[in-house]
């Protein structure tokens, strides 16, 4: 059976990407129906395998960046392509802008190889967003650079487990500017590219729950500047016209209640914590961050770059592996990798 190529980036060197590469690396080709592609550099690979002996020391090939664009279709089991980002000295756990600026290339690469169709689908390991601003590098994180390498206006951010699913009015912004953002296009925009996904994954008619923003749902405008009335309130109606189904807004402190949680397919958050904390608590080893409405398959571990235990063989994999196994099941098609002989 053919096993479906998934670009993989080490994300920051001086983090926990590179063990739980090597990690992925490891995993038994009976066990897996990808082929992990890591987009990174092996010196930094047989560094931390050096520093930290419990982490295994798996086979695989090393080859350039040239070399994987000419022959992908050699590229059968486990691969480290060398992307070579002129790491000169790399310290673990340490921001730096030199493993911002690497961790930046890795994930420009593995765009460009999933848009020149050489890699059915791309998944990312944690960047420092401190090291990668320290590089020059102006975007807050990975949704960000995705929507602009591929010149994508309508995007969002969404982590989905077994247990709980979450997508995201807005991301990576202060709270202070959080009513500003929120109009009724871009929940309805949020809505509707998550229930999209959501079809594609296999929920026939996806259910919404969509979150207030304010303390009580705003006690009819007593709380904040009703914008449950003004904002969310129409947003959900428009949904709902359109055939989407959509509930809402719902109070935020009572949202993720077992009960709730039962009859509920996605949340439709306000803001980054809103749905970051309940997810994490309850799938943090599970949870998948995937960018909705790219023309790529993207999805990514739902945690940091964890320097505290960078390089220490802590870090759990399960993220990593839920996320690549997703990444496979949404690569369709259309997008899937392209063998030589067929190419254009």
């Amino acid at each position: 059976m053919t096993k479906t190529p998934i670009a993989i980036t080490m994300g920051d060197p001086a983090g926990v990407g590179p063990e739980l590469c090597l990690r992925l690396l490891d995993v038994p080709a009976a066990r897996r129906d990808w082929t992990p592609i890591v987009l990174g550099d092996a010196e930094v690979l047989a560094a931390v395998a050096s520093y930290c002996p419990s982490l295994p020391r798996p086979d695989y090939a090393v080859i350039t960046l040239e070399e994987f664009r000419a022959t992908p279709d050699k590229c059968t089991g486990p691969t480290v392509v060398q992307i070579g980002a002129a790491l000169s000295n790399v310290t673990p756990g340490q921001v730096s802008d030199e493993t911002g600026a690497a961790a930046y290339r890795y994930v420009i690469t593995a765009i460009e190889l999933a848009q020149q169709r050489l890699v059915a689908g791309v998944t990312t390991g944690p960047i420092h967003k401190e090291a990668i601003r320290a590089a020059g590098i102006l975007h807050p994180g990975h949704t960000e650079i995705l929507a602009e390498a591929t010149g994508t206006p309508r995007y969002c951010m969404m982590l989905t487990s077994d247990e709980i699913t979450c997508s995201f009015v807005t991301t990576h912004v202060g709270y202070h500017e959080v009513p500003g953002l929120l109009n009724v296009e871009r929940i309805r925009e949020v809505a509707e590219l998550t229930d999209a996904a959501l079809k594609k994954i296999g929920r026939e008619t996806p259910r919404l729950l969509v979150c207030g923003l304010n303390p009580h749902g705003g006690e009819h405008g007593l709380f904040g500047n009703s914008e449950e009335e003004r904002i969310i309130g129409p947003a959900i109606e428009t949904l709902q016209r359109q055939g989407i189904n959509a509930v809402g807004p719902v109070v935020p402190d009572t949202a993720f209640l077992p009960e709730r949680r039962a009859t509920t397919d996605a949340y439709i958050c306000m803001y980054h914590d809103q749905g970051h904390i309940p997810l994490k608590a309850l799938a943090f080893d599970e949870a998948v961050n995937v960018t909705l409405g790219l023309p790529i398959v993207r999805t990514s571990v739902d945690h940091g770059t964890a320097l505290d235990i960078a390089w220490q063989g802590q870090a759990r994999v399960s993220s990593f592996l839920h996320a690549i196994q997703l990444a496979a099941r949404l690569a369709s098609p259309a997008l899937t990798y392209v063998p030589t002989e067929n190419r254009t």
